[in-house]
């Protein structure tokens, strides 16, 4: 095997496991441990990886959560897709939560029948207030200008004397590690609505999958459905069946509609 393919196949094993071994690269690639260690240092030197004693790593990559604004222009097919296909799953007379991500809030662009919406999102409830049927419980709290969401105690507090149907959650990663976004906040009163669901719904396009970012605020077990919009690699279908975790992968064309 040439070593350009061999260095790419390297960085597809630390996509998904994380870490690698000079020893799993002599067995993986059938090299000697005096190759093994050149790879590395090539890659190195390409600034893809991070050497460790016996092995590597990848660069932990710090993901900006675009402005809420910035994210609404960038709400994509895939994601109106996978918002129809979880709208599809609220029933008549739900009672439900929706956070603030983008992707949740093109949930709220498809319901269109009698039901009950407690949400945290300041866009979300404009939303759904041009529309006839559901009924609309805004949490009060402290505004997250930037993302146009309500945050703090006070939600968390109300969100206490909530029992509802189902809860749709949107992620920033989704992986081995669980379900995790960039702010403490934000993943406080997302686990919270989650502890006050009879079913948890986590929506996120196959951008997020293997994923792990700063705060994780639930684990896989967490969960009974996963809606994406891309059929994921093998190896993460296996660990949300491991979980006990429901996929579902939305048609983008469906998002046309």
């Amino acid at each position: 095997m040439a070593q350009e393919q061999r260095l790419m196949d390297i960085i597809q094993y630390l996509n998904v496991h994380e870490k690698i071994t000079v020893e799993e690269i002599c067995s993986l690639f059938h090299v000697s441990r005096d190759t093994a260690r050149r790879d590395l240092v090539k890659l190195e030197e390409e600034q893809v990886i991070i050497r460790t004693r016996g092995g590597a790593l990848l660069p932990k990559i710090h993901r900006k959560v675009d402005n809420y604004h910035n994210r609404l222009k960038a709400v994509s097919e895939e994601k109106k897709a996978i918002g129809k296909l979880a709208a599809s799953f609220v029933r008549e007379n739900d009672h439900i939560i929706l956070d603030a991500s983008t992707t949740v809030q093109a949930i709220g662009s498809f319901i269109n029948q009698e039901c009950t919406v407690i949400t945290n999102s300041i866009n979300l409830a404009d939303i759904l207030s041009d529309k006839q049927l559901p009924k609309i419980h805004l949490l009060g709290g402290v505004m997250q200008k930037e993302h146009r969401y309500l945050y703090g105690n006070s939600v968390i507090q109300r969100l206490d004397k909530y029992y509802v149907d189902k809860v749709f959650i949107g992620i920033v990663g989704i992986s081995e590690k669980g379900l995790t976004i960039v702010d403490e906040e934000d993943g406080d009163v997302k686990k919270k609505m989650m502890q006050q669901a009879k079913q948890v719904i986590v929506v996120g396009d196959n951008s997020k999958i293997g994923i792990t970012d700063f705060y994780q605020f639930a684990n896989l077990s967490d969960i009974d459905l996963f809606i994406t919009d891309k059929e994921p690699e093998e190896w993460f279908i296996q660990l949300l069946k491991e979980n006990g975790v429901e996929l579902l992968v939305a048609d983008r064309k469906d998002g046309e509609g």
